[in-house]
């Protein structure tokens, strides 16, 4: 059993799966397919972790519904064409097993839908290993803490003892909400200078640095 907490809240995308790449290309694709001045890749990366309504209304403050539809329909043609090729980073599937076999409760905080997560926890085998998930299409979008309340509510582990790990300031954010610790992962959506602005109680350059900090200090 974990010496100093109990649950392990995962984002998904940048911090266990690699699809950084994918997720920002289909946003700047999305807006050439309507011709709309397309985001940097930066602009597009820090989004990542928004609900997909609440990510384009963001790049495209100005776009009516009718286009902010349009941006979302586009945005998932594109990332569903090449969804099959994203893949954890190393070490993941190891380390979650090990995880839960050591006792933690696991749980995946997300900016996908249910719809995304739930496929893609089938077509990893991870599904098994979390007590439960919760998606941007259920809650608030990030960094509102609902997903993090629901998750420990449900659990019955306290704020105190539960950590959010992700790759964005929106996760860290999430967690300040909370009132939970925070984990920061360098190698997905935003910079490490702006994570490292929140303070996360660590920040890591690689998913194997973030599992050898859990399994010796968490």
């Amino acid at each position: 059993m974990a010496e100093r907490f109990d649950l392990l809240i995962f984002d998904w995308d940048g911090t266990l799966a690699d699809s950084t790449a994918l997720i920002t290309h289909s946003i700047q694709l999305a807006f050439a397919d309507l011709d709309l001045p397309v985001p940097t890749r930066e602009q597009a990366s820090f989004v990542i972790g928004y609900g997909l309504g609440e990510a384009f209304a963001h790049l495209a403050p100005h776009a009516g519904r009718v286009q902010l539809d349009g941006l979302v329909d586009g945005y998932k043609r594109h990332y569903l064409a090449r969804d099959g090729e994203i893949a954890l980073f190393e070490g993941v599937a190891d380390a979650v097993r090990h995880y839960k076999e050591a006792g933690y409760a696991l749980a995946v905080a997300t900016g996908k839908s249910r719809r995304g997560l739930d496929r893609v926890l089938e077509q990893t085998g991870l599904g098994r290993y979390f007590d439960t998930t919760r998606c941007a299409d259920e809650c608030h979008s990030k960094p509102h803490p609902q997903m993090i309340a629901e998750i420990t509510e449900l659990l019955g582990v306290p704020a105190s003892r539960s950590v959010m790990i992700g790759d964005t300031t929106h996760d860290l954010q999430m967690a300040i909400n909370a009132g939970t610790a925070a984990l920061g992962v360098s190698y997905g959506a935003h910079p490490k200078d702006e994570l490292a602005s929140l303070q996360p109680l660590g920040l890591f350059d690689s998913f194997g640095e973030l599992d050898g900090w859990l399994r010796n200090h968490a």
